[in-house]
Formats: C-alpha cells, structure tokens, sequence
C-alpha cells in the first residue's frame, strides 16, 4: 500500500488526452500515483483555486487532477505548478497527521518520551537508587 508521501503527478490521463480545438482553451487530465484521501484533495483544491488556471481533484475519486490551459506553452509552468502544490499539501497533510497523533497520545496519558531511547533512558533514570 502507498502512503500519502508517495503521491504524485505520474502523467496524463492516456483516456482524456490533451486535444487542439476551436475552443480558445485545453483540458488537461493529470493522473496521481495513487488515490489521495479525501481530505487530502480538499486541502489541494482549496490552495490551487488561488491559481491562475483553475484545478481540482475530485474528493470522492482522488485520483485525476483536472485543469485547463489556453496556449501549449501554458503547459510545463502549469505542471511545475501543480507538483508544487502536491508536495506542499503532502508535507502539510503529514505535519497535521503526526499533530493530531501526538495530540491523542497526549488525551489518552500517554508522552511522547514514553517510546524508544527517551523512555529507556526514562526508565533507567527513575531507577537509579540515591539512598546511602
């Protein structure tokens, strides 16, 4: 199974590729390496609609970044853009997931030094003996 650091723009979507028309704008289909949880796009939604291109990710799906350009040559700045935002919203996803974590060790009694060289150097500490 990915985890979330794992995500990021593989390619394009090969069912929806690119196509020249009438129309004075291109969509463009970018696919994930792996499906983003919900919350995850939501937080990536809402930090690219500030952009000059619209995009989104469909929550429930996760999966494809949908956008648009004008010109061709709107195309690699945009793309630069979005791993840009991939990555800024992965590292701030994590950073909330290890808060809420140690949050909760916190609620149930728990430190964080309860764990690994910290609770062994705590343990043989507490056990040291003063009384002569």
């Amino acid at each position: 199974m990915e985890g979330i650091s794992d995500i990021k723009i593989i390619g394009i979507d090969q069912t929806r590729p690119p196509r020249s028309r009438k129309e004075p704008y291109i969509n463009l289909y970018f696919k994930l390496s792996h499906k983003a949880p919900e919350d995850w796009c939501d937080a990536f939604n809402q930090l690219v609609s500030k952009h000059k291109f619209a995009s989104k990710i469909e929550p429930k799906e996760g999966l494809f970044i949908d956008t648009w350009v004008r010109k061709p040559e709107e195309i690699v700045p945009l793309v630069d853009g979005l791993k840009a935002a991939v990555i800024k919203i992965t590292e701030a996803y994590i950073a909330l997931r290890e808060a809420e974590a140690l949050a909760a060790k916190l609620n149930h009694g728990e430190k964080p030094e309860d764990e690994g060289e910290q609770a062994r150097l705590n343990r043989i500490v507490e056990s040291l003996n003063f009384d002569d």
